[in-house]
C-alpha cells in the first residue's frame, strides 16, 4: 500500500526566555487593578510603551516606558487597592536587579528612577502635585513628598535622569479608561531588539 506523502510540520516558535518571562508575568497579574486607578497594569503599560513609541523614543526608552511599572506585579504582593493604606511598595526596585541584567542600564535606570522622577516634577512645580491621578497622589506622600537640595542634586546626576523625566510624563497619562493600544505582542520586536543590544 502506497500512503501519500506528508507535509512537514512547521515548528512552533519558541520565545525569548525574557520575552516569556514577560508575558507570564503580565498573563497572570496584568488583570490586577492599578491602585485606585480604573485601570489594569496591563493596560497602564500598553498605554505607557504606546505614549513612549508615539513621540518618538528611543528603543530602550521605549522598553522602559512598557516596563516600568513590572515591580508591582513581579512578586506575590499587589499594590495596595485603597488610598488609606501605604502605597509605597519600592516596586522601582523589585525587578530591577533583573532588568539590568536582561536590558542594561538604559531600561533599568530609567525605571529605577522613576519613582523619583515624580518626586522631582512636583518639587520643581508646585502645581505639579495637582495633575496626579489619586493612586499617584497618595504614592508621591508616601514616597518622600517634596525633595530637599541634596536629594535634587543627587537626582540630577544620574545619568539617565532625563530620561527617568520623560518617562514619568508617559506613566502620568497612561491612565485612561478610553485609549486603545496594540497588544502586549507588538512591543515583542522591541524587547528583542534591545535584549540583542545588550
Amino acid at each position: 500500500m502506497t500512503f501519500g506523502r506528508h507535509r512537514p510540520i512547521s515548528p512552533v516558535p519558541v520565545m525569548q526566555p525574557t520575552i516569556q518571562t514577560i508575558t507570564d508575568v503580565f498573563d497572570n497579574r496584568g488583570n490586577d487593578s492599578y491602585g485606585v486607578e480604573a485601570v489594569t497594569q496591563l493596560q497602564h503599560a500598553l498605554q505607557s510603551g504606546l505614549l513612549a513609541e508615539e513621540a518618538g523614543a528611543g528603543t530602550g526608552l521605549v522598553v522602559a516606558s512598557l516596563l516600568h511599572d513590572i515591580g508591582h506585579i513581579f512578586e506575590a504582593e499587589s499594590l495596595p487597592e485603597s488610598c488609606d493604606e501605604n502605597m509605597d511598595d519600592r516596586h522601582e526596585f523589585r525587578a530591577n536587579c533583573w532588568l539590568k541584567e536582561q536590558f542594561g542600564p538604559e531600561v533599568a535606570d530609567p525605571i529605577r528612577l522613576h519613582v523619583l522622577a515624580k518626586r522631582y516634577l512636583c518639587t520643581a512645580d508646585s502645581g505639579h502635585e495637582e495633575t496626579l491621578s489619586p493612586t499617584s497622589r497618595k504614592s508621591y506622600h508616601d514616597q518622600g513628598g517634596t525633595m530637599d537640595a541634596e536629594e535634587r542634586a543627587a537626582f540630577e546626576s544620574e545619568p539617565f535622569f532625563r530620561e527617568a523625566l520623560e518617562l514619568r510624563k508617559w506613566d502620568d497619562l497612561a491612565k485612561d479608561t478610553d485609549k486603545t493600544t496594540p497588544s502586549l505582542e507588538h512591543f515583542h520586536p522591541a524587547l528583542e531588539a534591545y535584549l540583542k543590544s545588550v
